[in-house]
């Protein structure tokens, strides 16, 4: 993600509204397989299933191995490229079904996939956030940045968070990782700047934040 894209998003961010009631949150998953087999074939669909029995397997476990799983199922699944690559547009955020079926996508759709998985566990909308990030590139010293995106956990409200990134496999805590420069997060409950326990505005001021839940409604996402 290049830097410019990041301040477009900054700069787009407008009022919408999408009503979301956290508690019902959840995936009706035939049809999330269904609709991945029509868009892309009898492989995206197989790819959908591998997810769901995957999910079944991952029910149960601790909250420290449910982050461990699912990052790494990720990480070795789906392929890095950018959007202009995998859907031809410069910017676009696609679906957990999308990212699972097409078994490529970009920084944001790695975190939404994780994201949602996570949400389907069960795991606490407080303890997840979606963190867009400055991550130093070059090494130690180097003055080169570009815009990122990962997820972090944060194991309580004022807890250093954990994060999760598609650039390494291991999951470290936010101080184990000097590289990143937290600009903003959200979820559900709200938009957060810097490293800002409470939300400053409302999620619905993002709008790609909109179209992503709409997109995913029509593929079997109950919100």
């Amino acid at each position: 993600m290049a830097l410019r894209r990041l301040g477009g998003l900054l700069g787009v961010i407008c009022l919408v509204g999408v009503g979301v009631d956290v508690a019902q949150c959840g995936f009706e998953l035939e049809r999330m397989r269904l609709a991945a087999q029509q868009r892309f074939g009898s492989a995206g669909g197989e790819a959908v299933d591998a997810w769901r029995n995957a999910l079944g397997g991952w029910r149960g476990l601790g909250e420290d191995e449910q982050l461990r799983r699912i990052n790494d199922y990720f990480n070795r699944r789906v392929r890095f490229a950018d959007d202009n690559a995998v859907w031809s547009q410069a910017d676009y955020w696609a679906t957990p079904m999308e990212t699972i079926a097409r078994g490529a996508g970009d920084c944001e759709d790695f975190v939404f996939a994780k994201y949602f998985t996570l949400r389907e566990l069960g795991i606490a909308e407080d303890r997840l956030r979606m963190t867009y990030v400055r991550a130093t590139v070059g090494g130690a010293g180097s003055g080169v940045s570009q815009a990122h995106m990962v997820l972090s956990y944060y194991p309580s409200p004022d807890a250093v968070p954990l994060v999760l990134d598609n650039l390494i496999s291991e999951i470290r805590p936010a101080t184990g990782r000097p590289d990143l420069a937290p600009v903003f997060s959200f979820n559900m409950q709200g938009v957060f700047v810097g490293g800002a326990s409470q939300a400053s505005s409302p999620v619905d001021r993002v709008s790609r934040w909109r179209e992503l839940l709409l997109r995913m409604r029509s593929e079997g996402y109950t919100p």
